[in-house]
């Protein structure tokens, strides 16, 4: 088909995003004396940003490639809600997929001085959601997934993500055969049963295999044993600077690998990495690649963002002069 073709098919694709939603907070100040009531720095606030987190910045980074995207997750009956909603809109995200509920919204503080990082502090609420909520989402979902190209489980832990949800999610995905891919959180890898993809990085192959990854050797098992105890079509583990590991099964049910070198030049930050390349391999995917060649995109996409500082989303122009690179 072609990278030219595949990434202008991006346009076309719908992309559902579920998970766990978070508004990232920063303050930027000055540091010049420590306060007389604590050997703490005291930080003069000069501005703040918000940014999009969690799986809101999987949705930005679908926007980013020329992709649609739909949001499905819970924001609270606050003003944090409010700012993460006015800047989905802002973005492009349809956010019909919205559900206010009566915990706050995730909100991530970061306090910023002179290029360091002083202090986080994060005000969440991580119960299992249930009730009127669950199901308010769950109506959502089944109605969306028959109008979306595919479907992306983005799990950052914070309640949203359930063994239930998935089975849920997967049920109203199979009759439009729809494919449905997940970005894992250590602790919840039995969740993930039957779904089309996961991408973990190492150490969360690592944790959900129960196998200790150190060498090739111990690579191929781990994927392999992620593909039989979770019944998962494929497997891409993320391996930092060796790149990637598509672990997928042929047409006589076995296991094969694909090595994928980085294509990143430098590595300033790989805050997001893990959020574009799950929205890169969907979307390429969707727009008719194969998973091979979707995730020597993703790796393409994500050799990008790590060589910006603080969390980046890539461009179908930028996207394709690497690729293009690549070839020469």
């Amino acid at each position: 088909m072609g990278f030219a073709n595949i990434v202008k098919s991006f346009a076309s694709k719908k992309i559902l995003i579920i998970g766990d939603l978070i508004l990232d907070r920063y303050i930027y100040g000055n540091v010049n004396r420590i306060s007389p009531e604590a050997p703490v720095p005291i930080v003069e606030v000069m501005n703040e940003s918000f940014l999009l987190g969690g799986a809101v910045n999987v949705a930005h980074n679908i926007i980013a490639l020329g992709g649609q995207a739909s949001i499905a997750g819970l924001i609270g009956m606050d003003s944090a809600g409010m700012i993460l909603k006015e800047i989905m809109q802002e973005k492009g995200i349809n956010t019909e997929g919205l559900i206010e509920d009566k915990r706050p919204t995730t909100v991530k503080t970061r306090v910023i001085a002179h290029n360091q990082q002083v202090v986080r502090f994060d005000r969440e609420d991580k119960k299992r959601l249930e009730g009127r909520s669950l199901i308010n989402l769950l109506n959502y979902i089944k109605k969306a997934v028959a109008s979306h190209d595919a479907v992306i489980i983005s799990d950052y832990k914070k309640g949203v993500i359930s063994s239930a949800l998935i089975k849920s999610v997967l049920r109203y995905a199979k009759p439009a055969n729809a494919f449905v891919a997940v970005d894992p959180k250590v602790g919840h890898f039995h969740f993930y049963k039957n779904v089309s993809l996961i991408t973990p990085n190492i150490m969360e192959a690592s944790q959900g295999s129960g196998v200790e990854i150190k060498d090739e050797k111990s690579l191929l098992k781990a994927g392999e044993t992620l593909m039989r105890r979770l019944s998962c079509k494929s497997v891409l583990i993320t391996r930092g600077e060796d790149g990637m590991s598509l672990f997928e099964k042929n047409t006589n049910k076995q296991v094969t690998v694909k090595h994928i070198p980085t294509a990143a030049k430098r590595v300033f930050d790989v805050t997001g990495a893990g959020d574009t390349v799950i929205a890169a391999i969907t979307l390429a995917h969707a727009a008719g690649a194969s998973l091979e060649e979707a995730a020597v995109i993703a790796n393409h996409a994500a050799g990008i963002v790590v060589g910006e500082i603080g969390t980046a989303v890539v461009t179908p122009d930028v996207l394709l002069d690497s690729l293009k690179d690549s070839r020469n």
